[in-house]
């Protein structure tokens, strides 16, 4: 349990953790004072809201959702004492949304051309080679192809999420990224 008057940082998983991890660093932000919660899954934000609001006070919770995934949050924080109407209310609680996922927002922001050199950088390119022969994958969008690339394979996503998150420019973090992160800053 965190101690009173830190902030907490609730995100769905390890590459979420890896890609606020990356963007915090590169943007000189602190988080020795910010305890991250890799919640193992949206569908757990219930569980850890109530857990926090039962032994915290005057602690700050934030957090990134995808915007599939929503309704967890909404009705974790209304179940919390909130008061959430929908997904425009999110902001105001410290929570933010990514428009697919935050690997979608990163790849973006990227371009798929960077997206692909920080691929090769991580000697990953045949491994991308091979995904985009593949019947199922060859008449996608390069988007698309990346996309699933960061995915498909156990830790993948959270190297590409941490890899393309350090290779932003400051100008172009994602904007629910560049949310939490000037939310974890604030005094």
């Amino acid at each position: 349990m965190p101690a009173p008057d830190r902030k907490v940082v609730l995100l769905e998983g390890v590459s979420d953790v890896a890609a606020l991890t990356a963007v915090a660093a590169t943007r000189g932000v602190d988080l020795s004072d910010v305890h991250v919660v890799d919640l193992g899954g949206v569908t757990n934000v219930r569980r850890e809201l109530i857990e926090l609001h039962r032994g915290a006070v005057d602690l700050e919770i934030l957090g990134l959702c995808d915007a599939p995934e929503v309704r967890f949050v909404e009705q974790a924080l209304n179940e919390v004492g909130y008061t959430v109407r929908d997904a425009s209310d999110l902001s105001a609680y410290g929570f933010f949304i990514c428009r697919a996922d935050l690997e979608e927002e990163l790849i973006r922001a990227l371009g798929t051309e960077h997206t692909v050199a920080v691929i090769e950088q991580l000697g990953l390119d045949m491994k991308l080679a091979t995904l985009r022969q593949q019947p199922a994958w060859q008449d996608r969008p390069l988007a698309e192809q990346l996309h699933r690339f960061c995915g498909v394979a156990s830790g993948r996503k959270e190297l590409l999420a941490g890899a393309l998150a350090a290779a932003l420019d400051p100008d172009h973090i994602p904007e629910p990224l560049q949310a939490l992160i000037d939310r974890i800053a604030a005094a």
